[in-house]
């Protein structure tokens, strides 16, 4: 225990408290914890570190980090406000605030931006760029003529959704965001069925909002090896808080007004698009 750093030249084993760094020149088993650094060759067991751990080759157990773990390879979960690098393979989970990075992952990617991996099955971000997984660009609309251009990129099960668009008949609330994930449940030749959930948003960039978030499964068909038509029903939650946010509802199973205005409804709808794969 050391108010500002423990240095062992070799191996270290049991528990190591320091205000500000544990350095470990080989291996380190048991409990790390540092306000800001924790440094070693392999380790296993708990790291903590305010800002970040560094392992020369492999980390084990459960690496938590403000700001960074960087590593060659991995098991476990590791942790991190922002980013989990790894230049190797990963076995367990990654959870970082906005970038994991690993080679071939035997696992969960979570991210809260994006995931890159050589190979990776279950990425959740919205942006995966897997060198072995899928990406797609496409058009789709719905039944509230909203219009977007959408990048949907992920693993062999997880994908995730990114978008923008317009809304083609509203005076104000046109611009359409939209974000979500998404997962294959069937894939059989040239015939598949996914599932989604997204949240797609109308602004006015004046403080009015439409907001949707929906539930969808779609039938997929690939007329050729990268061009896919999709189509298929939706379960929606919409929150409006503008006169014409609230005359977009439609189809509606049910449906409150609030005492500002609002309007809250869970509504039936369609989305239907076209898409190419790279």
């Amino acid at each position: 225990m050391a108010g500002l750093s423990n240095i062992v030249k070799e191996d270290a084993a049991g528990f190591q408290l320091a205000g500000f760094s544990n350095i470990i020149g080989r291996n380190s088993t048991g409990f790390l914890m540092s306000g800001f650094l924790n440094r070693y060759e392999n380790g296993q067991g708990v790291n903590i570190a305010g800002f970040s751990n560094l392992a020369k080759a492999s980390t084990g157990g459960f690496t938590v980090a403000g700001f960074l773990n960087s590593y060659e390879s991995g098991k476990g979960i590791q942790v991190s406000g922002f980013s989990n690098l790894a230049s190797q393979d990963i076995k367990g989970f990654q959870i970082a605030g906005f970038l994991n990075k690993a080679n071939k992952v035997n696992g969960v990617q979570l991210a809260g931006f994006m995931n890159i991996a050589d190979s990776s099955d279950y990425p959740i971000a919205l942006l995966n760029w897997i060198e072995d997984g899928t990406k797609a660009i496409g058009l789709s609309t719905d039944e509230d003529q909203i219009v977007l251009t959408s990048f949907r990129s992920g693993g062999r099960v997880l994908y995730g959704i990114l978008g923008v668009g317009y809304q083609v008949t509203n005076k104000e609330l046109n611009y359409a965001f939209e974000g979500g994930l998404g997962a294959h449940l069937l894939a059989k030749s040239s015939f598949s069925l996914n599932a989604e959930i997204a949240s797609t948003n109308l602004v006015d960039f004046d403080g009015g909002t439409y907001s949707k978030v929906a539930l969808r499964l779609l039938p997929a068909y690939k007329f050729t090896k990268n061009i896919e038509l999709y189509a298929g029903p939706t379960f929606n939650h919409v929150y409006a808080d503008t006169d014409e946010g609230v005359g977009m509802i439609k189809h509606e199973l049910w449906k409150r007004t609030y005492s500002g205005g609002e309007v809250g409804a869970l509504t039936i709808g369609f989305v239907g698009g076209l898409q190419w794969y790279f």
